[in-house]
């Protein structure tokens, strides 16, 4: 049958050696398990999948739960003890870029259930397609055989923002023989909301699944899950109380597996959860499309694309997950490769990829737990690396509605917006639009500088660069006046206030005059020169000014000053070769006497750090050694941190406590190791999407 030769065709990966080589296993400190967009984006905030409901990044139950009956003894491996008083025993749980692998035993069966969300840069309609596939596999371990029924359950909270809301639910007959059946909110508000801790209310939850091995039905929570511990199914009809509060008896999509005698040979069954947005993103008050609509044309053939093909895609999600973890673990060691696993899906899921008012791919990131603006410049440009690594077309698209907005006349100001508007709504900047002193002159005029250099060499040409070459040239004159010696302004780390003469700020003014200069010789203009001539005598006055014997201050003007300065890197990714090699040697020395238990401060005021300025910080050694000595204690505070969140980028490294901040796009800074290594950097660009068109 269809179902049970796509099941076949799911394959697993076994723990690889290199894994079971780490120092230790790694507890993240929240477990990514269907991670699609800012949207939909539910994680595990526990050590155990069974110990408390899966969460959105916001820390807002969206429910999921999971039974396995053996011998008419139903435990439960996903939901805390309100679902089912007994558990498996989870024995580990692997977090990979694109897959989150849990392995639990009882009662002499063992279950395997992994979430795999198809997140293959080779393709950009494979990567946008909005589904995550669950596998489940089981096999005895006793030598016996044993009746064995699995359960899987989600409730309507996936479709709402408050769970008073009310919602619909429709039973449909789907691709290949599937069964698939939805959730939506009654009123359907599309993009109607802005903001930053709230969940969609438009759109449609789907689950779909073979009818030949599963069993389905909407229903209320508690009869759902009765049955299914007191007989191994669902009811035979759906629920037709409808609309009705998605906290009214809890409805939910209720799905059955009776697998019937399990011996020691492995079953392997699955299912698909997908979100249908139908629209993603209000840009300049014009609804855009998610991208996956403009390759396919429709959700349902989406759907039935990602059902035909699951099992190829499952296998080139494990091939991936083992290659950028051996070349993770290769460039930067064991723990460097537990944080890329982390990382991977997070970033892709920070944001939107859609299609612009013209057809092309932008992607619109979300600045998550801060204040909720799309496409921030200052988020961009940590997340960049990554994009820069894995898909250019998505950095041009992150950067695109930008050059938009600062060239139409709502934007006055000469330098780079802060951001495109409040998540959906990308309708003009909302960061104190008005003020001057609520700006980032030179930090966002740097960052797009930068970003659209880092674009050219990702790409061979400087084609894009040249699109917005009017923008760029008058953000680099602006570099030039006011970048050498900032005056009081706002940099990145906004939360620590203004700062004048603000040495790290002034180095990204200098690298990106150096990449202008760099985009400038690739597109043949001869100012190129000038501008690089401009950037080294900078450079040689910054290593005077902020000189402070055995590193550089925070400020130009206190001495006994000292701060990571993060914007250095790019004097070496790009091969801008400005400052004198002795200034990140100095400051590697520096940081690796700074650093406290959980990482390196930010700077000498606080004992706070950002996890993305951390590793682009490491990423100025010269040894992998000290790459892996500055890089432990951020894999330490993954480990141990008391705040069970997905991935902060600001936290205490004394306490490891969060600070602020979650589940954000910067944390793609943490791949800029990976394209430090050239032959690495460009293996992953000749499989982008990109190079595959």
């Amino acid at each position: 049958m269809v179902g049970d030769a796509m099941s076949l065709a799911l394959i697993m990966l076994a723990v690889s050696g290199a894994a079971q080589d780490a120092v230790a296993p790694f507890r993240p400190p929240a477990v990514p398990l269907v991670t699609l967009d800012p949207y939909t984006s539910v994680w595990s905030f526990a050590d155990r999948l069974y110990d408390a409901w899966p969460m959105h990044w916001t820390g807002a139950v969206q429910a999921m739960s999971g039974m396995i009956r053996i011998d008419g003894r139903a435990l439960r491996f996903m939901g805390p003890e309100a679902l089912c008083k007994e558990a498996m025993t989870q024995d580990w749980c692997e977090v990979r870029p694109t897959q989150t692998v849990y392995l639990f035993e009882g009662q002499g069966i063992e279950l395997t259930v992994t979430f795999t969300t198809p997140m293959l840069p080779e393709s950009l309609a494979i990567l946008s397609c909005p589904v995550t596939f669950i596998t489940y596999d089981v096999r005895a371990t006793d030598g016996k055989e044993h009746d064995v029924a699995v359960y899987f359950d989600a409730t309507a909270e996936w479709v709402v923002n408050e769970a008073k809301q009310e919602v619909v639910w429709e039973r449909k007959d789907g691709p290949l023989g599937m069964t698939v059946l939805r959730f939506g909110s009654k009123d359907q508000p599309v993009l109607e909301k802005s903001g930053d801790g709230i969940r969609i209310d438009w759109g449609y939850f789907y689950v779909a699944l073979p009818k030949d091995s599963w069993q389905a039905a909407i229903d209320g929570a508690e009869r759902a899950r009765g049955r299914f511990r007191d007989s191994g199914k669902v009811a035979k009809t759906d629920d037709s109380r409808q609309p009705r509060a998605a906290n009214d008896d809890w409805p939910v999509i209720a799905c059955a597996l009776p697998l019937g005698e399990v011996g020691d040979q492995l079953i392997r069954r699955f299912l698909i959860l997908a979100y249908d947005d139908i629209y993603s993103i209000e840009y300049m008050h014009t609804k855009l499309r998610p991208w996956w609509w403009k390759e396919y044309g429709s959700f349902e053939q989406m759907l039935e694309y990602c059902a035909r093909h699951c099992g190829s895609l499952v296998r080139k999600c494990e091939v991936l997950d083992a290659e950028l973890a051996g070349d993770a673990r290769r460039i930067g060691g064991n723990r460097y490769a537990d944080l890329i696993g982390l990382s991977y899906r997070h970033v892709f899921a920070s944001g939107k990829i859609v299609a612009g008012p013209n057809g092309e791919p932008w992607y619109f990131n979300k600045e998550c737990f801060s204040n909720g603006c799309v496409d921030t410049v200052d988020v961009s440009y940590p997340a960049s690396p990554f994009f820069a690594l894995f898909e250019p077309a998505l950095l041009k698209g992150m950067t695109e509605p930008v050059f938009e907005f600062a060239a139409s006349d709502k934007w006055k100001w000469p330098f780079s917006p802060h951001d495109v508007g409040q998540y959906p709504k990308a309708n003009g900047q909302v960061y104190n639009p008005t003020k001057l002193e609520g700006q980032m002159p030179v930090e966002e005029c740097g960052n797009m500088v930068i970003m659209a250099a880092l674009a050219s060499r990702a790409e061979g040409n400087a084609k894009f660069a040249e699109r917005h070459w009017k923008l760029l040239t008058q953000w680099a004159e602006y570099l030039k006046e006011k970048g050498l010696d900032p005056e009081n302004q706002l940099c990145t780390d906004d939360f620590a206030g203004h700062l004048a003469h603000n040495a790290n700020l002034s180095l990204k003014a200098i690298n990106a005059l150096g990449a202008y200069a760099m985009m400038c010789d690739m597109l043949g203009k001869q100012e190129a020169a000038s501008y690089r001539d401009t950037a080294k005598r900078m450079a040689c006055e910054w290593v005077k000014m902020a000189d402070d014997g055995d590193h550089y201050r925070l400020t130009f003007d206190k001495p006994g000053t000292w701060s990571l300065k993060y914007n250095l890197v790019w004097d070496r990714i790009l091969d801008l070769n400005l400052f004198p090699p002795e200034v990140a040697q100095e400051e590697v020395a520096y940081y690796l006497k700074a650093q406290n238990k959980y990482g390196v401060p930010l700077d000498m005021r606080k004992d706070y750090t950002k996890s993305d300025w951390l590793v682009w910080s490491a990423s100025l050694v010269t040894s992998k050694g000290d790459f892996e000595k500055l890089i432990g204690p951020l894999h330490r505070f993954c480990q141990e941190t008391p705040d069970r969140l997905p991935f902060t980028d600001w936290y205490d490294t004394r306490t490891a406590k969060c600070v602020g901040f979650r589940a954000r796009p910067v944390i793609g800074g943490i791949f800029i190791r990976l394209m430090d290594d050239e032959a690495t950097w460009k293996k992953w660009l000749q499989r982008s999407a990109m190079r595959a068109q």
